[in-house]
């Protein structure tokens, strides 16, 4: 994905911090405000880090250390280019049917919580349907090239869909913790973490840096946002999102403390196919073509690889069925889980909630006195 202007501005709006010349109630101190970014640390996204505290070369430090785990974490889920001295993704794809691929345990970490949220979705969130994402990969890459050029781009048929669909499947991937290898028993099947990596990255790199030295601050992954404490001032975070068919934000959440806000959205990766319909990125199982239920899906939760796996997985599923998966969700972590979709206004379901920006707006319970709009 190109790194545009627009995307670097709306990465850097998705917080709303209006912090100036803050001071910590305990020691009355000013705090010291450091903020940086990276273009070029992987996952083609912008890494962005935001720290207040009293150290400017602490702060530098955990910048550098975060754009350090975000380079790692990309050449380990990678699953298009090698790198030198790494067994990631495309190794475990490329050794199919062949052998066994001794990994990190980030991997392993990585591949054991997509399989949690595969069971807890009911198959939505797959990461196994590498081959059915492939396909609809290289049909974008093209449609956006045609698209370019004023054309429209192909669209695959049915059967080329089956058969690709048909290579996936947790039961043939075997997942060795004691050796820490990974072998996928199927020659066809091949894995692709889209749909958790960059969040399990940023969970990863604020569990690092997160420590009593850091007053408080955020990481933005790409749109994945992990905040680090409570905000000195006791004013709670304040997150934007998008307005997935216009400019700017439609509405802003307010949370508070450590945790994650991440959005699933249909407006970046996608092309307009010969047949006038726009293919995005994120695929429906049980259409096998990129899901057209809602604009965008946020989730608001204490783990980003779980809001992560989550905005993925409820992107695809009606509203009900998602509230299910949210609750199902909360029993298991016993954390807080909520949910925020933006839809066209004649795919309602039924629900509750507002228009805005030519949109319909449907919020979980829990954030009812939590949602500003602008």
């Amino acid at each position: 994905m190109k790194i545009t202007n627009k995307i670097i501005t709306c990465l850097l709006a998705a917080v709303v911090s209006g912090c100036a010349a803050e001071q910590a109630p305990d020691t009355g101190k000013e705090l010291l405000e450091y903020s940086n970014l990276s273009y070029d640390s992987g996952f083609d996204t912008v890494y962005a880090y935001t720290e207040f505290g009293y150290d400017r070369d602490a702060m530098q430090k955990r910048f550098e250390t975060g754009t350090e785990m975000f380079a790692s974490y990309n050449s380990q889920f990678d699953i298009y280019n090698d790198y030198a001295g790494v067994n990631n993704l495309k190794t475990i794809n490329d050794n199919a049917g062949i052998a066994p691929v001794k990994v990190s345990d980030d991997v392993i970490a990585m591949l054991k919580e997509a399989k949690q949220f595969y069971d807890l979705s009911g198959g939505e969130f797959d990461i196994t349907m590498g081959n059915l994402l492939q396909v609809w990969h290289r049909y974008r890459e093209e449609g956006m090239a045609a698209n370019e050029d004023g054309n429209g781009g192909a669209v695959p048929d049915e059967a080329e869909l089956a058969e690709a669909f048909a290579c996936r499947g947790w039961d043939k991937v075997v997942i060795d913790e004691e050796n820490n290898t990974v072998f996928i028993t199927d020659p066809c099947v091949s894995l692709d973490a889209g749909g958790i990596a960059k969040g399990f990255a940023a969970e990863g790199i604020a569990q690092a840096i997160e420590s009593d030295e850091v007053v408080y601050g955020n990481i933005n992954a790409g749109r994945n946002i992990r905040t680090i404490h409570d905000k000195a001032d006791g004013s709670p975070w304040r997150i934007a999102i998008q307005n997935p068919v216009g400019e700017g934000a439609l509405i802003v959440v307010e949370t508070y403390g450590s945790g994650s806000f991440v959005t699933s959205g249909d407006y970046e990766r996608f092309y307009t196919g010969t047949d006038g319909v726009r293919y995005h990125h994120i695929v429906d199982p049980s259409t096998m073509k990129p899901a057209d239920l809602y604009h965008s899906v946020s989730i608001i939760t204490r783990d980003s690889g779980a809001a992560d796996c989550l905005s993925t997985a409820l992107f695809t599923m009606d509203i009900e069925d998602g509230m299910k998966v949210l609750e199902a969700y909360r029993q298991m972590s016993g954390d807080e889980c909520e949910a925020v979709w933006m839809m066209d206004p004649d795919k309602t379901q039924g629900q509750e909630g507002k228009l805005a920006g030519g949109l319909f707006v449907v919020w979980t319970e829990n954030l009812k006195d939590r949602i500003i709009w602008p």
